[in-house]
């Protein structure tokens, strides 16, 4: 009888010792979620690893905030070496104009396209941020560029059969960028680009361009920046007017003025879309071939307001 007593006593005691250790354990189990949760919070993203969506000529991992359209002016004067009578260069300019938009729903997407007086040609991209550079988390961003340009000039040789794809080439493109502080930053872009009709049987029509490019910023508004795109050796890469084509190689200034960015640069390029400058740039450095020409972007918002917009 006593027993009994006994042992019911002591099965109260477990229970009551089992169902108050519940709220402890939930509580532990919270807490450990909502530290999870601060951790991620607190977790650093890298912003303005360039000042612009591009370094100089080509693409760096920035783009517009989600919902954002960005209009471009890109701009370049001929030759410097052509002289006096043709202004250094002023006679010859071309130009490129371009509209780039980050899609509402999500800042990881962005569609441009943009037409170019060099080769009367028009040109459409892809821009997709596959990793945003965080601490902790990657140590750098890589965004992936997809591009497609169509050549509008008047065919070469109109009597024979010309079909419509021998005007398209497209670049596929990966950005490696690290900011390594407030100041520098770097970026590795290998490249390939194809084109449909090559003037040559030996003629590749893919081959491999790496880009290389940095900024160093010397003020809140001012940073310089470089950029060289190396055709890789051993390739049979089309001939420009008969000459071999050259890396592209530039240097700027970036300078920004509230919503506007002026980018002013040196260049041996005169093309300003991605197969253009990668592939048909034969001006050379050591005899003068440079061209003096600037990027001019405004950035217009379509957010509402109230909504905050996030930094890419």
């Amino acid at each position: 009888m006593h027993f009994c007593k006994i042992s019911s006593l002591a099965s109260w005691i477990l229970a009551l010792a089992f169902f108050s250790s519940i709220p402890g354990f939930s509580q532990s189990l919270l807490d450990e979620l909502e530290a999870e949760a601060d951790a991620a919070q607190e977790k650093e993203y890298a912003f303005a690893t360039f000042k612009g969506v591009r370094v100089i000529n080509g693409h760096s991992v920035e783009m517009p905030a989600k919902g954002e359209l960005l209009f471009i002016i890109q701009h370049r004067f001929g030759r410097i070496n052509t002289g006096f009578s043709e202004m250094f260069g002023w006679d010859q300019a071309s130009i490129r104009i371009g509209l780039e938009y980050t899609l509402p729903f999500s800042e990881r997407f962005n569609l441009g396209f943009g037409r170019s007086s060099y080769g009367k040609t028009w040109d459409g991209f892809l821009k997709t941020k596959i990793l945003k550079q965080s601490k902790p988390g990657s140590p750098v961003t890589l965004t992936s560029v997809n591009a497609m340009t169509i050549n509008t000039l008047p065919w070469a040789n109109p009597n024979q059969e010309n079909f419509f794809s021998s005007r398209l080439a497209y670049v596929h493109q990966l950005l490696i960028a690290r900011k390594f502080n407030s100041w520098f930053s770097l970026q590795f872009s290998p490249t390939l680009v194809h084109k449909n009709l090559v003037p040559e049987t030996r003629d590749q029509n893919t081959f491999v361009v790496l880009g290389f490019s940095g900024r160093a910023k010397i003020s809140n508004r001012v940073a310089i920046n470089a950029e060289y795109f190396w055709l890789v050796p051993g390739q049979e890469i089309p001939q420009i007017n008969n000459v071999d084509p050259q890396g592209a190689l530039s240097i700027g200034v970036d300078w920004e003025t509230g919503g506007h960015v002026f980018q002013f640069q040196l260049t041996n390029a005169q093309a300003m879309f991605d197969m253009g400058f990668m592939s048909e740039t034969i001006g050379r450095w050591d005899k003068g071939d440079i061209h003096f020409g600037f990027n001019i972007t405004r950035t217009f918002s379509f957010q509402k307001k109230g909504r905050k917009t996030p930094k890419s």
